[in-house]
């Protein structure tokens, strides 16, 4: 889809779909647990309630930037963004919240969603570089080293 006009960015249209496919199932995933994080960065309760709700807090604001960054990159690509909860559930691999679980429990479940958003965005590394696609490579290196921070962050809280 390209409003009325060609994309002739050095990228092939099917190498531009694929990664744009791919680019959607990040953006679902970094979607969906932006809303689990900020659910429980609401409900967690605990003796370490401050800690984490703040933890939270800084986490799903980064995650908020992050689906803007991901979404404007498909639209760069000439593709439509996703952008409905029945596209992101088809889309994710982010199981989500439907209860309120112990603090331990939230802590763990972010810690391997975060390892799972990463894991999504290695798997579309390959048709990014392989297509010579420097923006979005770059975009999912960075995407990489925040979720892998983030889990190790997270998994150093858990018991």
């Amino acid at each position: 889809m390209t409003d009325g006009m060609s994309i002739n960015i050095g990228i092939p249209e099917e190498k531009r779909k694929a990664i744009a496919e791919g680019l959607s199932r990040l953006l679902a995933d970094t979607y969906t647990l932006y809303l689990k994080t900020h659910n429980f960065h609401w409900n967690v309760t605990g003796p370490m309630f401050n800690t984490l709700h703040l933890m939270f807090e800084t986490q799903y604001n980064e995650l908020a930037l992050a689906v803007d960054t991901v979404a404007e990159r498909i639209r760069a690509l000439g593709e439509p963004a996703p952008g409905s909860y029945a596209q992101f559930a088809g889309l994710t691999v982010i199981k989500e919240a439907t209860e309120v679980p112990p603090a331990e429990e939230m802590i763990r479940e972010l810690a391997r969603d975060q390892e799972a958003v990463a894991r999504t965005a290695r798997s579309v590394f390959p048709l990014a570089e392989e297509a010579n696609d420097q923006p979005t490579a770059d975009l999912l290196t960075q995407r990489m080293q925040t979720h892998e921070k983030t889990a190790w962050m997270l998994r150093a809280m858990a018991s």
